[in-house]
């Protein structure tokens, strides 16, 4: 990995609001342009373009900058190495075809998960760069089906039958299709690609197939500009700037098909000043997504993301429309959510971590946020990303607080609207680390059931309409503390509006709120009491 410039011992003391967002520097360049058909690039969808597409990089790069230019066509090409002063910029109907020719992408370190680890270069990538765009109205396709595996389950069966007779090998139960034996038996025997003390490159030869690259890696760089083009059908995450500063992505369209294995849109993994706006993600994998680093090479890095403005984009189908985690063992703040619609999502506002990350994540805002049939959770918080709830005897254990204990605090979401989901507030903290001081206010969620709080402190919900199916109950809380709901609107005859568990809870409040609408008012269990429960102005 390339030697780490930022660092968040330097932290931007800067007070962000709604009234003074984070901005970016956007890169400038000459208007000197070089067309790649200059240099004998032919847009016939056969030839290889990589040499010519990459020579008119490096001699405008050498010029002191300018524009490459990539016509309409449809020009095949290997890996793209992007250089500082120089945006490539695709005109409408111009498609950059990957090559399915894996022999073309050579091995190298990169990272995955927030962990260092070998993979194929990346079809677009650049490191240690300055002003740098890539722009237009064209397409960066991955080419992302010769390099992933699909289960059977995820195709219609003439989507199947069609992937099964194109080549590759099925697993020995016939329900997962490979690109090839050597991704199987990567596969299969969970063969590592992190490289760890002592490994090189060449000790994953055997697993190159494998080893699936992202589709834009850009590391350590300053000023960045996606604007305007489609990046398509990668063969993992679509765009991934990591440890960059100044980032803009600005009005792109990013699709990744539904069964595609960590299709993720964007991931950005500790950078600094970043703008995404006007955008369009449909991915199979998380849509915009925060990360930065995992466990305890992250913490060693130290660098957080922080200061970035979300705001106009719409996502489609994805794990989650904002996300952050579960890689952010490095930390995250000052980041605004606004003006977003989520549509289809598996989950709309998603948090996530797990013990061993470590990592503070707070700071975070988010408003005027409109999500329509959300498959799971509008708002997620779960630090217990895959793997087992803990029993009410382990978690009265309460194991020390260290620094593989992850944060996630002081975050203010308003105006939320969902029309559609399992449940429209989920926030699952640790015994030992609760998840503070949320304020979630001026919401109407409509779901099968209304707000769940387990293992959280200082949670306020306000100004809250539930229009839920299942009304017993519509408010749980367990072995939290501190708990404000103010002004809750709910089903008039609902079975239950709050059920109160666990002798760690602590007091909550109720008030401006119609009781009489529920036919019993509260209960309590599993050491739970009444006199945690302070009732007062009700309407």
């Amino acid at each position: 990995m390339s030697s780490v410039v930022f660092s968040a011992d330097a932290q931007d003391q800067t007070k962000y609001s709604w009234t003074n967002l984070p901005r970016t520097q956007e890169p400038v360049f000459p208007k000197d342009t070089l067309n790649i058909q200059s240099l004998g690039a032919k847009p016939d969808g056969v030839t290889l373009n990589t040499k010519a597409i990459n020579e008119a990089i490096l001699k405008v790069n050498k010029k002191g900058g300018g524009v490459v230019l990539v016509p309409a066509g449809l020009w095949l090409t290997g890996p793209v190495e992007m250089k500082s002063n120089v945006n490539l910029h695709l005109k409408e109907s111009a498609t950059l075809l990957f090559t399915a020719d894996k022999s073309q992408y050579p091995l190298t370190k990169g990272v995955y998960e927030g962990k260092s680890a070998a993979r194929n270069q990346s079809p677009v990538s650049g490191t240690n760069l300055e002003n740098i765009a890539i722009t237009g109205k064209g397409i960066l396709d991955g080419n992302g089906d010769v390099w992933r595996a699909v289960n059977k389950n995820q195709l219609t069966e003439s989507q199947w039958k069609e992937k099964v007779e194109g080549g590759g090998v099925l697993k020995d139960d016939g329900k997962v299709w490979y690109p090839s034996e050597q991704f199987k038996n990567a596969s299969v025997t969970n063969k590592s690609m992190l490289i760890t003390a002592g490994k090189s490159l060449k000790d994953f030869e055997d697993m190159k197939d494998f080893l699936r690259p992202n589709l834009l890696v850009l590391t350590n760089c300053k000023k960045v500009l996606l604007e305007g083009v489609t990046f398509q059908n990668s063969p993992a995450w679509c765009l991934h700037p990591l440890m960059c500063q100044d980032v803009t992505l600005r009005n792109l369209r990013v699709k990744n098909p539904e069964y595609a294995h960590n299709g993720d849109g964007m991931d950005i993994e500790s950078c600094k000043n970043f703008l995404i706006e006007g955008c369009v993600l449909d991915v199979g994998d998380d849509a915009i997504c925060i990360k930065s680093g995992k466990d305890e090479e992250g913490r060693k890095r130290r660098i957080p993301t922080e200061n970035g403005l979300i705001r106009n984009n719409i996502v489609y189908n994805g794990h989650g429309g904002f996300v952050v985690g579960s890689e952010m063992s490095g930390g995250a703040r000052n980041i605004f959510v606004q003006n977003c619609t989520f549509i289809g999502t598996d989950k709309g506002l998603r948090f996530k971590s797990v013990r061993g990350r470590g990592g503070v994540v707070e700071h975070i805002y988010a408003k005027d946020i409109f999500m329509k049939d959300i498959a799971q959770e509008a708002i997620f918080f779960d630090m217990y990303y895959f793997v087992k709830f803990a029993t009410d005897s382990e978690r009265d254990e309460r194991p020390v607080v260290n620094v593989g204990t992850p944060v996630f605090r002081d975050m203010h979401f308003e105006n939320i609207v969902c029309n559609g989901a399992k449940k429209g507030v989920f926030v699952r903290g640790l015994p030992e680390m609760r998840v503070k001081n949320i304020i979630m206010e001026n919401m109407v969620l409509k779901a099968e059931k209304g707000a769940e709080l387990i293992d959280a402190d200082g949670i306020v919900m306000k100004n809250v309409q539930l229009i839920t199916d299942s009304t017993n109950p519509v408010l749980l809380v367990d072995n939290s503390s501190a708990v404000t709901f103010s002004n809750i609107d709910y089903n008039k005859n609902s079975d239950l509006l709050l059920s109160v568990n666990g002798a760690q809870t602590g007091t909550i409040k109720l008030d401006h709120t119609d009781l009489s609408k529920a036919k019993k008012q509260s209960e309590f269990s599993r050491g739970a009491v009444e006199k945690s429960v302070i009732i007062s102005s009700q309407k």
